[in-house]
């Protein structure tokens, strides 16, 4: 079992769909490819409906494709946690997890961005 250790967690409207475990911006929606993000969704939202983002801390966030121990995550145009190329680095992949697929759930240390 997965678990998070939320810091700071902000109420946001949701200006778009919101998918639970993404990274969102700080205007509500889910975080396009390698963006800043303002955290993490903890759980889904309809537009114009408020919903909790962490903002600091770890969270479980969805993977987008297989990502190795310890590596600097971006987001993917679904706000998705991919291995960081060219984009804003958001998040850490915490000690011991690993992804070696998409759709799988890890455990991120959330940075400042």
């Amino acid at each position: 079992m997965k678990q998070s250790t939320p810091l700071l967690a902000l109420t946001m409207v949701a200006s778009g769909v919101i998918v639970s475990n993404r990274f969102v911006t700080p205007a509500g929606a889910v975080a396009g490819a390698g963006v800043n993000a303002q955290g993490v969704a903890d759980s889904a939202a309809a537009i114009g409906a408020r919903f909790t983002a962490t903002v600091l801390g770890t969270e479980i966030v969805e993977a987008g494709a297989a990502i190795a121990a310890g590596a600097l995550i971006e987001t993917d145009a679904t706000g998705r946690a991919i291995t960081k190329a060219a984009g804003v680095s958001v998040a850490r992949l915490a000690p011991g997890e690993v992804a070696t697929a998409a759709g799988q759930f890890v455990e991120v240390i959330l940075l400042p961005n």
